[in-house]
Parts: C-alpha cells; structure tokens; sequence
C-alpha cells in the first residue's frame, strides 16, 4: 500500500505546487507587466476616480444619455455575480410581450422617433454585462440626446462616430459603441 500511496501524494503535492501557485502567479505577473488595464478590469477613471469598467454595463435611464443594452441579470441590472441572459427563446410569448412592451416604452420617451428600433435596444445579451451597443442603437437615440442635452444632431452623431470601434481587421465583430465612454463623452470627462 505504502508503495503505491507514496508517488500518488508525491504527485498529488507536485501537481498542487505547480498548478495552484507556480501557474497562477505566473499568468497574474505576465498579465500585469503586459496587459495591466486589462487584467485590473480596464477601470475607467475620472479625476483620480473609479466610475466603471469598459467591459461591464451599467444602467443609464436619463434621457440626456445614450442607453445600453438590457440586462438580464438579477437582483439588480448589470450585477456581474449573476451574469446570465433571460434564457427566453425565440418562440416563448414572453419575450414577444417584453420586446414588444420594451419597443412601446421606448416609443413613448421619444415618440417624434420613427425609425425601426435596433434589436439591442429591446433584448439582453446573453451575459446581460454588455458595454456596447451597436452604431444603429446610438443612431437611433441621438434626436432624443441632442434634445436633452441642447446640442445639435451633427456634434451627437459626430461624437458617437469618434467613439465608434470598428471590427478587428475588419472583418471580426460588428462596429459598436461603448455606452460609458460615450455618455462620459458627452459629459466633457473624457
């Protein structure tokens, strides 16, 4: 027995050794020397201040800012300890019901609006944590933003296209905007 137990918690320890603390510090350190923003969140600071992350929604509702996708997450909007969609499937009548219920709201706060409401407007995305919105959804909310805000379409649609991050390469992903850094934007603190 002691023959066959030996090398197992010889093993065992090694393994522990190696996979427990050897990778993990390794991996941490060569993130923080090469890639320190994003392996401490890329926080997006404001006078010294921690307002964000680029990759976790948050919920904007004024109508002076530019508004994210849904979040499916519970108890609260955008709570990265339940990150997860509805799980409502396509055919499910009560995903019907809150699109539809979400276009109506949407319509009621902006009713001169009469363009087709993008979909990421009206739907969560599968972490219920995203950041972005695509071109058609900051498009989409700029009568309602210039109005509030007393500025022209042109200065909204221009700052949202300086904002705008395109597919890698060209090809990978859709063009998009961040929702935070674009309603920081607008705030004058980026």
């Amino acid at each position: 027995m002691k023959i066959l137990l030996r090398p197992a918690l010889s093993l065992f320890a090694l393994l522990t050794v190696l996979t427990g603390i050897v990778y993990p510090l390794t991996v941490t350190g060569l993130a923080q020397l090469l890639f320190p923003n994003q392996a401490n969140g890329s926080i997006v600071m404001v006078n010294g201040k921690p307002v964000g992350s680029e990759l976790i929604g948050q919920q904007f509702s004024a109508p002076g800012y530019f508004w994210g996708r849904l979040s499916a997450t519970g108890p609260y909007p955008y709570n990265v300890g339940a990150s997860s969609g509805s799980n409502l499937g396509p055919l499910n009548p009560a995903l019907t019901d809150a699109v539809k219920g979400r276009i109506d709201a949407l319509k009621a706060v902006d009713p001169e609006n009469n363009q087709p409401v993008p979909v990421d407007l009206v739907t969560a995305s599968a972490s219920g944590l995203d950041p972005d919105i695509s071109l058609a959804a900051a498009h989409y909310q700029v009568a309602r933003v210039a109005t509030a805000r007393n500025l022209s379409v042109k200065q909204v649609e221009s700052l949202i296209e300086s904002r705008a991050e395109r597919p890698w390469l060209g090809i990978f992903g859709e063009p998009r905007v961040n929702v935070l850094q674009l309603n920081l934007a607008l705030d004058n603190k980026l």
